[in-house]
């Protein structure tokens, strides 16, 4: 662990932003992700004050007496100081095929209905896709321990997405697909 002071009053309002003054002025060996700035990404991901959430869009507390105790995330192999090793979350995002998939491919757009488009807003997976024919398959994949199952509804997917999905909800509902049928 390392303790750093910084000047709030030459720092933008963000975490990230004190992260990179830290870098820029204090320490050039503090590694840590980020790309976007504008909370899409997921580059920052880290633990600031005991909770999942993106560096950049994370507000500085503005009682300046408070420390502020930044981690890498929890419950994965740490590279070097905040960054995470992401190899399983990666090998686990390719394995779940996340791009439509098709028996024939037409030879122009794949145009969706307004109300099956409608299905899809707050959503990220595709179960719900209409355009997608692999549903059976996809639902296949779920049916172990080590996926869908593994969802302990803590909600901290919800409380840290800047998008304001609800991954917890979603699972909730492929869980509840899934029995009924």
């Amino acid at each position: 662990m390392q303790k750093y002071v910084v000047d709030l009053n030459s720092c933008g309002p963000m975490v990230l932003d004190s992260i990179i003054k830290i870098k820029n002025e204090q320490d050039p060996t503090l590694t840590f992700r980020r790309s976007c700035r504008e909370g899409i990404c997921g580059s920052c991901a880290m633990n600031i004050n005991g909770v999942n959430t993106l560096a950049c869009i994370c507000r500085i507390e503005s009682d300046s007496s408070k420390e502020c105790k930044i981690y890498p995330l929890p419950h994965m192999y740490v590279v070097k100081d905040l960054v995470p090793d992401l190899t399983n979350f990666y090998k686990q995002y390719k394995s779940i095929k996340p791009y439509l998939q098709r028996n024939e491919h037409p030879e122009r757009e794949n145009l969706q209905s307004i109300k099956d488009r409608r299905k899809l807003d707050g959503l990220y997976e595709w179960l719900s896709d209409s355009r997608d024919q692999a549903s059976y398959e996809r639902k296949e994949m779920l049916e172990n321990s080590m996926s869908l199952y593994r969802c302990h509804t803590i909600m901290n997917c919800a409380r840290t997405c800047p998008k304001g999905l609800n991954p917890g909800l979603a699972i909730a509902e492929i869980k509840k697909e899934m029995a009924l049928h």
